[in-house]
């Protein structure tokens, strides 16, 4: 018996696929985004209105979305990653011309219902598209320089757009996730190593930039850098943010003020306290033991996605996961580290806490491209 035919005849088919689905990653984003819930209740002061309930119903979307694209045949997501990932591109081209703004920046295309954020969809079809690129080249040419360019192009048309708009945090995550994978892939470390020297060179140019003509970033962007190394030096301008963040955190010792008894975030000294820092307002309500509780409910999703992509016996299937995997882990990494002071304040969302509709619904849609792979693994 072939291969194929292998793993054709191995599969579940019909409704049967659901019994196959990777349940407990099911019930931990179910379980992570109640506890957004909880908190998205707790920062409107006790009411489902404005951000709790539209929250749930973007997540039992989001949750039927996942299902759906799960039930989905893995061959058939690799055909279209390609058709997806221009989509992406389109969409991203799309916002140059009719997005709509939103605190200085042109994120989002007015859909209507809801504001679509094309570079939140960029973040799952490029890895759709390097897991089938790399499924697709031979193993033994991935790390000839010819075929080391054509990933590297296919991340920067994505990152130079998401630039333009401007969103250093979602550009950072496009770079990190897509070398993540390419590494993942199996391209040589030396390229990596070159990657890392030519970045120590960007930083230095774009200190020597500023003040320039040939300014590399926006003036707001140089004062979350200067924010980020030294707080104190505008507490009540560029520093706000992140000292009234570290001080919520502070203040949530080890088990925290109690829920509802967050004084930073109910006396709003807390700043985007439903969307980029609702991190330290679990903290200040549930202290050290709610942050890490939270915290190893997303390592207990990686463990599970590393897991099943291990087990899986098709290259595109695994890596597709492994990429899903990673840029979840990005997302949860970059955002705790930028609300207790590690990184500089990039406007990146805790994931499925967060409020917000298109990175939940994007996310999920993402789980259920891993669950498409983990359901149709041959067995």
């Amino acid at each position: 018996m072939s291969y194929l035919e292998y793993n054709v005849k191995s599969v579940p088919s019909g409704l049967s696929k659901v019994l196959y689905l990777n349940w407990p990653v099911v019930v931990l984003l179910t379980a992570i985004a109640s506890v957004g819930f909880l908190m998205l209740y707790s920062v409107a002061g006790g009411s489902m209105l404005p951000w709790a309930e539209p929250q749930m119903k973007r997540f039992a979307l989001g949750l039927f979305l996942m299902i759906s694209v799960a039930m989905i045949p893995v061959w058939f997501l690799r055909n279209i990653a390609g058709a997806a990932y221009g989509i992406s591109v389109l969409l991203l081209l799309g916002v140059e011309f009719f997005g709509s703004t939103g605190m200085g920046a042109q994120r989002w295309i007015d859909l209507g219902f809801m504001r679509l954020q094309p570079s939140e969809l960029t973040k799952i079809t490029l890895i759709m598209f390097l897991a089938a690129y790399y499924d697709w080249v031979d193993i033994k040419k991935i790390s000839r320089p010819l075929w080391v360019l054509i990933p590297i192009v296919i991340i920067a048309l994505p990152v130079f757009l998401t630039l333009r708009q401007p969103d250093l945090g979602t550009a950072l995550l496009l770079v990190f996730g897509g070398g993540g994978l390419m590494f993942l892939a199996g391209v040589h470390w030396l390229y990596f190593a070159a990657v890392v020297g030519a970045a120590a060179g960007l930083v230095g140019a774009v200190f020597k930039s500023r003040g320039t003509e040939w300014q590399l970033l926006k003036d707001y962007q140089y004062r979350r850098i200067d924010t980020f190394i030294d707080p104190a030096s505008d507490p009540l301008g560029a520093g706000y943010h992140i000292t009234q963040s570290k001080i919520a955190l502070g203040s949530g010792g080890w088990t925290g003020r109690g829920y509802m008894q967050g004084t930073q975030s109910r006396l709003n000294f807390l700043p985007e306290k439903h969307t980029d820092f609702i991190f330290t307002t679990l903290a200040e309500e549930f202290g050290f033991i709610g942050g890490i509780s939270l915290l190893s409910l997303y390592v207990l999703v990686l463990v599970f996605c590393v897991v099943s992509a291990l087990s899986n016996k098709d290259r595109f299937a695994s890596l597709l996961t492994m990429g899903i995997g990673l840029t979840f882990f990005l997302f949860f990494a970059v955002n705790m580290s930028m609300v207790m002071g590690l990184a500089p304040v990039v406007g990146v969302p805790l994931p499925m806490v967060s409020y917000g509709g298109s990175a939940m619904i994007v996310l999920l849609l993402a789980f259920g491209l891993m669950q498409s792979a983990h359901v149709h693994r041959p067995r």
